[in-house]
C-alpha cells in the first residue's frame, strides 16, 4: 500500500478539485480528506477503484471455491482435466 502523504482538509478539496483529479490520473497516489482533523473519506481514481472492485470479486470467487472444497463439493484436478479432455474427444 502507498504511504500516506496525501492528507488534505475538506476545504482544500473545495477548493481544489481539478487539481486533486489531475493528480490522481498523474500518479494514481489516493487522497486522504479529513473534516475537523478527522479522516473522513478517500478519494481514489477510477481505475484504482475498478482495480480494486475486480480483485474483490475474484477474491470473492476463490473464497466461495474454498468453502465448497472443504464442504467436500467439486472435483479432483485430475477428475477435471479428463472431463475435459472426453469432450474435446467427444466434439471431433
Amino acid at each position: 500500500m502507498s504511504s500516506v502523504t496525501n492528507i488534505r482538509s475538506i476545504s482544500y478539496l473545495k477548493s481544489h478539485a481539478a487539481q486533486i483529479s489531475e493528480d490522481l490520473e498523474m500518479n494514481g497516489n489516493p487522497f486522504f480528506i479529513t473534516q475537523n482533523g478527522d479522516a473522513s473519506m478517500v478519494i481514489e481514481s477510477v481505475k484504482q477503484y475498478q482495480e480494486k472492485e475486480s480483485l474483490i470479486a475474484a477474491l470473492k470467487i476463490m473464497a466461495l471455491g474454498e468453502k465448497d472444497r472443504l464442504q467436500g463439493k467439486g472435483i479432483s484436478a485430475a477428475d477435471a482435466r479428463a472431463q475435459l479432455l472426453a469432450a474435446r474427444q467427444s466434439r471431433k
